[in-house]
């Protein structure tokens, strides 16, 4: 193991390297499980680096998830050493710091460059005893000319693409799950009720433009996760809430959009502390909070004029869902103001650094919900503003 801050910086450089070349950087789920192996064997963590607990960690399993019917670390612990040594055999290479992954295991080995060699000493004086770590010879002066190297030019994901990994990383299409107008009923029942042999009214053509409608709040949610998805190089499949089905969302990671308007966000929001809540004689719609369920200070008043009212919120969650399996994304208003300020929120960087410096260590690997406000005038809607998180 490295002893000094000098050699753990030339370590994390030389990873970078690898994971800037084409064997890593084109993939999606091995620097990912290769950064944290790295990260937590220099760190002293080993005891974060078993199966189950990478799991958890890298790839958002279920902490109950079964390790034989999903193994994705070892197929992916596989993946890497062959990539390594794929990396090393390249020409160039030979003088590199060495960073390997034993089988059997998911610890790194380090090792200086095997092309460095020591030169023995003068025949007239006595052996000198060379210590393998730290180096005192060509090797230390490789190590710390690489760490001075490293300052500045360490390249490392930004807080979007980190609170995005699970999504990016996953094999398959992400679903893009869109709300729809309110009273809408799925296409299978309205099909169900034309086909009615006591008389049961056929679709009209008004039924399905009706059906067709999508909130212009949530087409532009929509457009910017999209563009973000398209920019990863990640497929995305849009649907209609009223036409997703719970084997569609168990396909592979979903993002939900829209807030009353979605019943998948609300039926797979509702185990989670924060959640959208309503009283429809009243008016009034508002973000539950469970650990202040009698507050009502996120909320609003939907039978007033547009005009009036001036401030929207909205939720954020990025969590593992027990009912699909798979990872889940929400962007949820409690007005169309809301779930566009959710869907800015999403897909700018800035928003999710700054969330990122004061985030619990290894927050990336969590699942999460914010409480977003934005400020209305006139009808448009402001920045986001993060008002409450919760980690776990």
């Amino acid at each position: 193991m490295p002893e000094t801050e000098v050699e753990r910086a030339a370590i994390r450089e030389q990873m970078e390297r690898i994971l800037a070349n084409p064997l890593f950087r084109q993939s999606k789920r091995y620097p990912a499980l290769f950064r944290s192996i790295v990260e937590n064997t220099l760190s002293g963590r080993t005891d974060r680096l078993k199966e189950r607990t990478l799991g958890i960690e890298v790839f958002l399993r279920h902490p109950d998830y079964d390790t034989n019917l999903d193994p994705v670390v070892r197929t992916s612990a596989g993946e890497i050493r062959k990539r390594l040594a794929q990396y090393y055999h390249q020409p160039g290479h030979d003088g590199e710091i060495r960073i390997d992954l034993p089988s059997g295991c998911y610890v790194a080995e380090f090792r200086p460059p095997d092309a460095v060699q020591i030169a023995p000493p003068p025949a007239a004086a006595a052996p000198e005893t060379v210590r393998p770590w730290p180096l005192y010879s060509a090797a230390g002066i490789i190590f710390a000319v690489l760490a001075l190297l490293a300052v500045g030019n360490i390249r490392s994901q930004t807080a979007l693409d980190r609170f995005w990994a699970p999504v990016f990383d996953a094999p398959n299409s992400v679903l893009l799950c869109l709300g729809g107008p309110k009273g809408a009923q799925p296409i299978t029942r309205l099909q169900e009720r034309s086909s009615q042999a006591d008389g049961g009214a056929e679709i009209s053509t008004l039924d399905m433009m009706r059906m067709d409608r999508v909130a212009f709040s949530d087409a532009l949610t929509l457009s910017r996760l999209a563009g973000l998805l398209q920019s990863k190089k990640k497929t995305a499949r849009i649907q209609r809430g009223i036409s997703t089905s719970l084997e569609d969302l168990r396909s592979g990671p979903a993002v939900l959009i829209g807030g009353f308007n979605n019943d998948w966000t609300l039926r797979l929001m509702s185990p989670l502390r924060f959640t959208l809540e309503r009283n429809v004689q009243t008016g009034l719609q508002w973000i539950q909070d469970r650990a202040n369920p009698s507050d009502r200070k996120w909320s609003v008043d939907i039978s007033r004029s547009y005009l009036k009212i001036n401030e929207d919120y909205a939720i954020i969650s990025r969590v593992w869902d027990s009912t699909t399996e798979r990872v889940v994304v929400v962007a949820a208003g409690i007005t169309n103001y809301g779930t566009i300020a959710a869907g800015e929120f999403l897909t700018t960087p800035a928003y999710l650094e700054a969330i990122s410096k004061t985030a619990p260590a290894h927050w990336e690997h969590k699942n999460m919900q914010f409480v977003l406000a934005t400020e209305v005038i006139s009808g448009n809607s402001g920045p986001p503003r993060v008002i409450a998180s919760q980690f776990w």
